[in-house]
């Protein structure tokens, strides 16, 4: 069964976060900072507009997150972006191609 686009992203996203706690220290599980940013993230893929027809948030002309909340997520994906090569080389090829 395939996946949506927004389930494929709200994958691709936890595994970002996930690097990026274990990166940070802060816990071995995720920390509740980085879950809040999880649980954020999903409530508004969930209310993208655009459903599956999206675009990378980044590209969107509707910027539906909370200022603090985005810039959570762009230091998030600053520091899991390529590190996200190493630790799921599928899913980034597949994220890429769904662009």
């Amino acid at each position: 069964m395939n996946k949506s686009r927004i389930e494929i992203e709200k994958s691709v996203l936890y595994s970002m976060v996930c690097i990026y706690c274990k990166g940070q220290k802060h816990a071995k599980q995720l920390c509740d900072n980085c879950r809040e940013v999880v649980e954020y993230a999903n409530q508004r893929l969930e209310a993208c507009r655009f459903g599956d027809n999206k675009s990378f948030c980044s590209k969107c002309k509707t910027h539906c997150f909370k200022p603090e909340m985005r810039k959570k997520i762009k230091a998030v994906m600053r520091y899991s972006g390529i590190r996200m090569i190493l630790h799921n080389p599928i899913m980034v090829i597949k994220h890429l191609i769904h662009r």
